[in-house]
């Protein structure tokens, strides 16, 4: 099924697919990199994400599957930094990385990465990370 460009129903109303909460994959250039998060802010200045660079992706979901303390990065690209924004959907049979994120550390990426004192009730419980692991 071909990936749609516009607007999604969520719950019987539509919503604009970059809008807060959404879970994307940002390329930048100068320097060139990678971050994957969730959109805290889109504007003409440019895109507020919490999140963390492509790069420590896998250390990450260690790190959170250990029990390790995890605070998200909360940063702001200018707009000319932006090359591409897209969602983190699965291409395929490959898995997005939301979906490997949960299957790692069997939590919500969206309760991971809410900002500390901006989460709800419900998102602080997904938040927390397991118990790490007796080590040997």
């Amino acid at each position: 099924m071909p990936r749609s460009g516009g607007s999604r129903q969520v719950g019987g109303t539509q919503q604009e697919p970059f809008s807060p909460g959404a879970l994307v994959i940002a390329t930048l250039s100068n320097p060139r990199e990678k971050f994957w998060g969730m959109i805290l802010a889109l504007a003409p200045a440019g895109l507020s994400l919490s999140g963390v660079e492509l790069a420590s992706f896998e250390d990450l979901t260690v790190m959170v599957r250990d029990g390790e303390p995890f605070t998200p990065a909360i940063v702001f690209f200018p707009m000319h930094r932006i090359e591409r924004v897209e969602l983190d959907l699965p291409d395929g049979s490959l898995p997005s990385l939301s979906q490997r994120f949960l299957a790692k550390t069997g939590l919500e990426p969206s309760g991971a990465l809410t900002p500390n004192g901006t989460e709800s009730p419900d998102q602080s419980q997904q938040a927390k990370p397991k118990p790490a692991k007796e080590r040997a």
